[in-house]
């Protein structure tokens, strides 16, 4: 003959399946699946930047063909992300680091018998620009992501001016490079300030910054997106073969990154550093009075 179930004992499941079910237990089931789902996330996200950044070493060492074979290797692996992965955010954040090794390898194809050095800017980011695009379309971008506004453009032209100044000045004194143009003259300032707004400052912050920095953002929070974002920044620097120059490009790259992420204004990041380098590449290589800096 079967006992009933003493008053205590259903007194004892009923206070246990309350305990279980309780909201306060749901959430620490919740929290724990969090933040397995964030060391998931944090897996997905340091292997392919160690790669970048061994690729970017081996190249910083003069191992161009480990270095470009290490890229190769990355381009495959990123584009073969969705056997490993189904998030979407984790195939978006993939796609656009991409970009990086194609910006190296496009860099290292360019022809070295050009005569100007100032034009191998243009068959470097020409083609950048059309897969930055590519990304952007596909991964339908909004306008506001990208930082494409005139809010504010006057004042963010004036400010770039000493902004990019100072940041010119600080790679300037980090790495000492040669000017680009033969004289500051009109004609050759503004060519000089066309190639690099229009082409190397453009791409790269629609890279790092439009497309990077925002995706990053959907995984990390704003703190972390921006420390990765110019940390990477940095390593495409690499190839001034000092570790000083990596050091103030990451800097720099933090400083523009912060910007953008401040006013999310495209023009105003792209003209802080257009000017930097206008200031780097064909400004202060000359000695127009500023020979004590």
């Amino acid at each position: 003959m079967q006992k009933k179930p003493s008053s205590i004992t259903i007194t004892s499941a009923l206070i246990l399946t309350l305990l279980v079910t309780s909201p306060s237990i749901t959430r620490i089931k919740e929290v724990i699946q969090e933040k397995e789902e964030l060391k998931k996330l944090r897996l997905y996200i340091t292997i392919p930047v160690l790669g970048i950044a061994l690729a970017e070493l081996l190249f910083f060492s003069d191992r161009t063909a480990a270095a470009a074979c290490v890229h190769i290797g990355i381009l495959i692996a990123l584009s073969l992300s969705n056997i490993f992965t189904e998030d979407p955010k984790i195939h978006n954040l993939y796609m656009s680091l991409m970009l990086l090794p194609l910006l190296r390898l496009v860099n290292l194809s360019v022809p070295i018998f050009l005569d100007t050095t100032l034009y191998t800017f243009i068959f470097t980011y020409a083609p950048l620009a059309v897969a930055a695009e590519i990304v952007i379309i596909y991964q339908q971008i909004s306008f506001e992501e990208i930082g494409i506004t005139t809010k504010n453009l006057p004042i963010y032209m004036v400010l770039s001016v000493p902004l990019g100044f100072l940041l010119g000045l600080g790679e300037f004194m980090t790495i000492k490079v040669g000017s680009l143009i033969p004289d500051v003259t009109f004609g050759n300032f503004l060519e000089l300030f066309s190639i690099m707004v229009l082409f190397v400052s453009l791409v790269e912050e629609l890279i790092f910054r439009s497309i990077l920095q925002t995706r990053f953002e959907k995984l990390l929070d704003a703190r972390w997106a921006l420390v990765v974002t110019s940390f990477l920044f940095g390593l495409m620097h690499s190839g001034y073969g000092t570790f000083y120059e990596i050091f103030y490009t990451s800097f720099a790259g933090f400083v523009i990154g912060f910007a953008f992420y401040r006013t999310r204004s495209l023009p105003f990041v792209v003209l802080l550093h257009g000017f930097a380098n206008v200031f780097l590449f064909g400004v202060l290589p000359h000695d127009i009075g500023w020979s004590w800096f």
